[in-house]
């Protein structure tokens, strides 16, 4: 793992269609993450949830881990949990090349962010629909990535908040240009494109990749929507 190649792929390869593992077929993990793999897809994200910080129990480290050795894809793990710092050394053991907490989890993040760089990962804060810029402007210099979430954590498949817009707008003004900004919830045709316009690079995607029966196609044409040269 190293952060700096990490970025660079990243940087070189966005827009990203980061398929939401969510909404995968969980009795078929391995083949869906073959399938993803061979239909273009070049981030996985896997989206941990605790159900205490959200209402919702999905999976953890050890999930993530028996994938590790099966695909190259970069993992990008967004922690939906209270107390991360007591469970980041596990997503950094489990191979994720990208780790991701909430503003709303930690009182200060930047000594976890920190923490992760220092261990060769991007690190990520998320910042829900309710919360303020403001409450993330201090950390940004210790971010590699910024996850606005468009949807109330916890489900997926929830409808698209539309002033999530602005959000990443109003992100996009004030940090650094090449700062990757990530959107996640509600992201599929109709939504992509203002996102990418407002300066979102990576889309967190899962029923609109995962309820389609052709993921190559899914995949194609959201990335093509969320290229800033489409017409909109």
């Amino acid at each position: 793992m190293n952060r700096e190649i990490t970025l660079e792929k990243l940087h070189q390869r966005t827009p990203l269609i980061a398929p939401s593992m969510l909404k995968c077929d969980f009795g078929n993990l391995h083949r869906e993450v073959e399938l993803l793999e061979s239909a273009g897809a070049e981030i996985l994200h896997w989206d941990v949830m605790d159900g205490q910080f959200v209402p919702n129990l999905s999976y953890g480290a050890m999930v993530i881990k028996s994938m590790r050795d099966r695909t190259n894809l970069i993992f990008d793990a967004h922690l939906m949990i209270s107390d991360p710092e007591n469970y980041v050394d596990e997503y950094l053991a489990a191979g994720c090349e990208c780790i991701t907490f909430h503003i709303e989890a930690v009182s200060n993040p930047a000594p976890l962010l920190n923490k992760i760089r220092a261990a060769e990962a991007v690190a990520g804060l998320a910042i829900n629909p309710g919360t303020s810029i403001s409450e993330i402007e201090q950390a940004i210099p210790n971010c590699d990535l910024l996850l606005v979430m468009s949807v109330e954590p916890g489900f997926g498949g929830q409808s698209f908040i539309e002033s999530s817009v602005d959000k990443i707008q109003q992100l996009r003004n004030q940090v650094p240009e090449n700062m990757l900004i990530s959107v996640d919830g509600g992201i599929g045709l109709q939504t992509i494109p203002q996102t990418s316009v407002a300066g979102a690079n990576i889309f967190v995607a899962g029923s609109s990749v995962f309820d389609t029966s052709d993921y190559r196609e899914a995949l194609f044409q959201l990335l093509e929507l969320a290229d800033r040269k489409t017409t909109i």
